[in-house]
């Protein structure tokens, strides 16, 4: 039969506010008017429009009735409610389904944008699957043809990493999940899926629900997030006619229901910057579908010669008829209104408007039933014939496709009843425990229910406690709650009732175990709607005896967003970002979505530190605000955001990732994880490690020095504390700010009373970094090292050297800086700037760490290291022989022998650079004792330290005494100034009133003012030529 071309329909629809949204003081930036949709820019104001096929507008003008279903508020209202939705969308699936035409309708969108709420719905605001399965049976009721009849089948899967999981099934499904065979003639299908004949509505319902608990057990088990898989029901109507002379014609639908993974990583393989660029097979689907919408749109728009990748993707492949090809498809793209997701929301809007451009021919599915089997008996034959001529070779796959046909084949033969039967033999096998039996232990007992970050996977869990003792964890006796997922213990949490009293106890101290927010570590009393985090993702709601939960049942308040909220108040994010609450909005925008993507960030955190753990990878991840403040000049820029610290607690190395970049590395280590609970051996290269990256310079802290004093030609000469983002003290950095002429030498007698008498001349100053002591950095490691860095004002960026493995650094910096002439711009940024002063941490590679033969160490006296000495020596004799004896004697011995002689090699060298390091901790305490006076120094060099001591001292003295002269001057100078807007006053009252009396006093105190201004005038450029000569003298020295 021919096909009819038509275009893949599209409707986009936005929802209101979620709570994330509303506590981020959101502003909607979106409109609609009949088809078409507008998004505002909130940064610029610019506007784009598109053209879809449906606009519906469910942001706001609704009630909600007592039933609990969302409807118009009034008549006028835009709001569309789920009633229209399917009336405009479902219903056309519906009838395509009964004219033989497949049919396929796929939800997409960010995570959180209401895409499942479309599909599926919650509660009794019921989405467009149970709608039109609904209508469906409805119409199969009223079937009085006793020609024909109605084939209703019912399938559900789910595609993670690349791999289908029939949800239909219990238990662990095969590794590498079920395979995607194709049929010449129908195209992709899944082999082995499981089609459950149902014959109403209920039946799917239940089917459902089952399907759900396997999706939320399994994401449970494997550490997969439900908005990173994809989920596809398809319900397979048939219908059977039988004609009058005794054959019959089967019509068939495929109506394909498809709730896609959240977009927010749809354009992204790899994060940019990351050496990881290929991305995991996580995102791998998403973003091969967005290939084949492009390639599609492209093909319409009249392009030649381009390739369709469908084989790219799990995805794809099934979703090949449904795009461009034997199908009649719908789309619709959830939208955020929030201006905090424009970039996103844009996104999702320009996908779509591709989507529409795609071109489908649809056929109707109809051919006599017989042929149908003569085809698969056909097929039969092909494959016997192919696995006589594969021998003894792998034959695996012929086989199994083989078996895959005789099913089908036996069914075809089945009658409709018999297939019914068969089904419903199944599923009281499969759940023969009674449902009412454990709805009467919830009525009676306390229980826990899952809590997950999809709301259709909440609530799907529930443990009850029945017994008076009860043990939750990986694994137990039967009576035990096994609950499997990352960070859970074997033997996890011990649940004691005592009459109306529940306990929760760690079983042990590793136990990770959260209520309500704040880390339990012994016996605690659980209460009604506590909420409970056990390991690194598995959060519970505990739901208290009968008496305890009163009238309100609900438990919508405590979703997943809650939870996470409460995680993060308790681990101090509201210390640097503010914690937003319903009641207090701030117009900081950006503090709100900051907040949000740390809040965001910690459950992920978590998970990549339980995959480390698990792994042994030894790494450690922590969530960082890095702040602008901190390496701005004026230290008051705003801009914040989160980074992620990277530490191999192993190596000691550090790195630090941008969020995007560890979200493609923890889609990677996911990856990995699962390899690894499927049993395989998880080894991996350099090349391809998420854990591991290049050693990296790392930012340590900073300090602010004001330049106010070098308009002044006032030396600084102080130490200065460098702080981190979080404000702790990194180290402790003398810094000098010398005013010189051009050759270096200090200035005489240069006193500057205004920073404007600078204008136009020249101004020089040396900036001296003597030392840094107190290195964090450097004691938690002493193979690292430490550099400085920083701009002066119209100069170019400068470092100092690296100094490697003290604590107590020598920079030894001197350089001149020059500004001729003097500009007003260069004395505004003295006057507004200050001097950032940045400490960088320098790291060496894991090679130079574990081959290097030798290290630069601090210069110790012989007199007092004769005992490190000795043991460096005898070290290095050791390992020099050993080396040898493992390396270069190994002639004739046994390869297993040689094996065990140069793992024994390593070891040693690991031992002898465990003992450098001691020696080098030991020398580092000496070199500090020695500072501090505990050690004396004999020789040139600690004599000219001393002196150099004394003279920095006396310089200090100077500056000090530079700072209150010049404070003087400023306060003499605003004495001045009061003096001048005295006369000012007293000559234009004077000639207000007139020749009097009044006048004549005036006149005297006019005098008066002028003669005590001249004698100020003089006593300050006295004490200006004191001060300098006194200066002068102090910096010549005693003798001269």
């Amino acid at each position: 039969m021919p096909g009819t071309s038509d275009s893949v329909k599209v409707a986009v629809r936005v929802r209101p506010f979620n709570q994330r949204e509303k506590n981020a003081g959101s502003k909607c930036i979106l409109s609609m008017k009949d088809k078409s949709t507008t998004i505002k820019n909130p940064d610029t104001g610019e506007t784009k429009t598109f053209a879809y096929d449906h606009s519906y507008w469910s942001h706001d003008g609704y009630t909600e009735t007592p039933s609990g279903v969302y409807e118009q508020e009034s008549p006028s209202s835009q709001y569309t409610d789920q009633k229209c939705l399917f009336q405009d969308l479902g219903q056309g699936v519906l009838d395509n389904a009964w004219q033989g035409y497949n049919a396929a309708l796929f939800a997409y969108g960010q995570t959180g944008s209401g895409k499942s709420y479309s599909m599926i719905g919650y509660g009794p605001n019921k989405g467009i699957v149970p709608i039109t399965c609904e209508e469906l049976f409805k119409v199969i009721g009223t079937n009085e043809d006793g020609k024909k009849q109605l084939r209703v089948f019912f399938s559900m899967l789910e595609i993670y990493n690349e791999q289908v999981r029939d949800l239909l099934l219990k238990g662990k499904p095969p590794h590498g999940g079920l395979k995607i065979r194709q049929n010449p003639k129908q195209g992709f299908y899944v082999e082995g899926l499981k089609q459950v004949p149902v014959r109403s509505y209920s039946e799917i319902e239940k089917l459902m629900e089952s399907g759900t608990f396997n999706r939320t057990t399994a994401s449970t088990n494997m550490n997969a997030t439900s908005s990173r898989s994809h989920m596809v029901i398809t319900i397979r109507f048939e219908q059977v006619i039988q004609g009058d002379s005794g054959q019959s014609n089967t019509r068939s639908s495929d109506i394909n229901l498809v709730d896609l993974a959240g977009s927010e990583r749809a354009d992204s393989t790899g994060a940019t910057g990351d050496r990881l660029k290929e991305g995991s097979a996580i995102n791998q689907s998403l973003s091969t579908l967005g290939n084949v919408i492009s390639a599609l749109a492209d093909i319409a728009m009249g392009k030649k010669k381009v390739l369709v990748p469908y084989r790219d993707s799990v995805l794809t492949k099934l979703l090949q008829s449904a795009l461009g090809g034997n199908s009649r498809t719908i789309m619709i793209a959830a939208l955020s209104p929030a201006d905090i997701n424009y970039d996103e929301t844009l996104s999702t809007m320009r996908y779509a408007d591709r989507a529409k451009k795609i071109q489908n021919k649809a056929v109707v599915n109809e051919s006599p039933t017989d042929r149908l089997i003569r085809e698969l008996k056909e097929e039969n034959a092909r494959l016997m014939a192919m696995l006589k001529k594969q021998g003894t070779g792998d034959t695996t796959d012929i086989q199994s496709m083989l078996a895959d046909n005789q099913r089908k084949m036996v069914d075809m033969q089945m009658s409709w009843q018999q297939r019914l039967e068969q089904a419903r033999q199944e599923w009281e096998k499969s759940h023969h425990i009674d449902g009412s039996v454990i709805d009467k232990e919830w009525m009676k007992h306390p229980y826990i229910t899952n809590v997950n970050e999809d709301p259709q996977l909440s609530g799907v869990i529930k443990h009850c406690f029945s017994k008076k003792c009860t043990f939750v964890g990986r694994s137990g006796s039967e009576d035990a709650i096994q609950l499997r997922g990352l960070g859970i213990e074997p033997e996890h949490i011990e649940v004691n009732v005592d009459g109306d009293k529940t306990f929760i106890k760690p079983c042990k101290a590793t136990a990770a175990v959260f209520v309500n927010g704040i880390k339990v570590h012994e016996q605690t009393q659980l209460k009604h709607q506590d909420r409970l985090k056990l390991g690194s993702a598995s959060l519970f709601l505990y739901i208290g005896y009968p008496e305890e939960r009163g009238n309100d049942g609900t438990t919508d308040t405590y979703d997943y967003n809650y939870f996470m909220l409460e995680l993060a108040e308790h681990a101090g994010v509201s210390v640097d970002i503010a914690t937003p609450r319903d009641t207090h909005h701030t117009d900081d925008l950006s503090h709100r979505v900051l907040f949000q993507d740390f809040v965001d960030l910690l459950p992920k955190l978590a998970e990549a530190n339980a995959i480390s753990e698990e792994l042994k990878r030894y790494t450690k991840f922590e969530a960082v605000v890095r702040s602008e403040a901190s390496h701005d000049p004026k230290g008051t820029a705003a801009g914040k955001e989160v980074i992620i610290k990277v530490t191999n607690n192993q190596t000691k190395k550090v790195w630090i990732w941008s969020m995007n970049k560890f979200y493609n590395r923890k889609d990677l280590m996911d990856e990995l994880y699962l390899k690894w609970l499927d049993g395989y051996n998880v080894v991996t290269t350099r090349d391809n490690d998420p854990f591991w990256d290049p050693v990296e310079d790392i930012f340590l802290g900073s300090c602010h020095i004001m330049l106010q004093s070098i308009g002044y030609c006032a030396e600084v000469d102080e130490h200065f504390t460098l702080h981190n983002y979080h404000g702790k003290e990194e180290a402790v950095i003398h810094v000098q700010l010398l005013p010189c002429d051009e050759k270096g030498h200090a200035l005489e007698d240069d006193i500057v009373m205004e920073p404007k008498d600078l204008l136009n001349k020249t101004l020089n100053f040396t900036c001296v970094i003597s030392q840094c002591m107190s290195v964090r950095w450097i004691s938690e490691d002493h193979l690292r090292g430490v550099e400085c860095r920083f701009t002066l004002p119209f100069q170019k960026p400068t470092k100092t050297k690296t100094v490697w493995h003290k604590g107590y650094v020598e920079f030894d910096f001197r350089q001149i800086y020059k500004y001729k002439p003097v500009t007003q711009k260069l004395l505004d940024y003295l006057h507004n700037n200050s001097l950032v002063l940045e400490l960088w941490g320098k790291q060496v590679s894991e090679d130079e760490q574990l081959h290097s033969d030798g290290m630069p160490h601090a210069d110790i006296e012989t007199g007092n290291t004769d005992i490190l000495t000795q043991l460096k020596s005898r070290v290095q004799v050791e390992i020099s022989g050993l080396e040898g004896n493992c390396l270069g004697g190994n002639k004739g011995i046994p390869e297993d022998e040689a094996e065990m002689l140069r793992e024994e090699c390593e070891q040693i060298r690991k031992e002898n650079f465990k003992l450098k390091q001691t020696v080098m901790v030991t020398e580092e305490k000496l070199r500090l004792l020695e500072m501090r006076g505990g050690l004396k120094r004999v020789g040139n060099k600690d004599r000219n330290m001393g002196a150099s001591k004394t003279a920095s001292s006396q310089t200090g003295l100077d500056v000090d005494f530079a700072k209150a002269l010049r404070d003087f001057f400023q306060e003499m100078k605003d004495i001045q100034n009061g003096f001048k807007e005295m006369r000012e006053f007293v000559t234009s009252t004077k000639d207000k009133i007139g020749a009097n009396g009044i006048r004549q006093s005036f006149e005297n105190h006019e005098h008066a003012i002028n003669a005590i201004d001249d004698k100020m005038t003089d006593c300050l450029a006295s004490l200006k030529k004191s001060a300098a000569t006194a200066l002068r003298k102090s910096r010549s020295g005693p003798d001269k």
